[in-house]
């Protein structure tokens, strides 16, 4: 199969498996039932994924690949690293608060052996934090911010950022975020965190 047709196919695979996951949480979405919704074989999937957390950490992947793309732009030191923290923002938060992110903690929530939630903290944050920190790293080493640590900063970032909008989308208490909300919200956290980050005069 094509390099192209492979990926149009997993594509379809993983929307089919989302639906499942929303309808009936991880432990209800079996390899079988997923091979089934996407009109797919059960041996295509076993080959392609491993098992059903292989699945799981292959949507996880596909989920944060926007933000791992915006990170190696910005950290590609073509333009200055607060333009590229800005530019980060709204494409984090988009993430973190979108459907399929939603979908993913819901389940893990519900998974008592605790393995979803687990891929999804290295898939997901584990994953990301380093470029946002290697952003920040380089924001300190041209003096636009001030901080104790890049790692520390990467963290201003994201809780300036997220607050508890996640938390209330994955309690159903929150609807989908529209892209003027995001970006309103995007912008909001940038000034809140140039303003905490401000190099001093000397």
């Amino acid at each position: 199969m094509k390099s192209d047709d492979r990926q149009a196919r997993q594509a379809e695979i993983e929307s089919a498996a989302y639906q499942l996951l929303e309808e009936r949480g991880y432990a209800g979405m079996s390899m079988l039932a997923v091979a089934k919704a996407a009109k797919a074989s059960n041996e295509t999937l076993y080959r392609w994924y491993g098992d059903k957390l292989g699945l799981c950490c292959a949507m996880i992947a596909a989920n944060t690949a926007e933000v791992q793309q915006v990170l190696v732009r910005g950290n590609d030191k073509a333009g200055g690293a607060l333009q590229s923290i800005r530019a980060l923002c709204p494409a984090l938060l988009g993430m973190l608060v979108g459907k399929r992110a939603v979908a993913l903690n819901r389940a893990a929530a519900s998974d008592a052996t605790g393995a979803l939630g687990a891929a999804i903290a290295a898939g997901g944050r584990a994953a990301v934090m380093p470029g946002i920190t290697a952003l920040m790293t380089r924001a300190l080493a041209e003096r636009a911010i001030y901080a104790p640590d890049a790692a520390e900063a990467a963290e201003w970032l994201v809780r300036l950022l997220v607050g508890d909008w996640q938390i209330r989308r994955v309690i159903h208490t929150m609807p989908e975020p529209d892209a003027a909300m995001i970006a309103g919200r995007a912008e909001e956290a940038f000034t809140a965190f140039c303003f905490l980050c401000a190099p001093g005069e000397g």
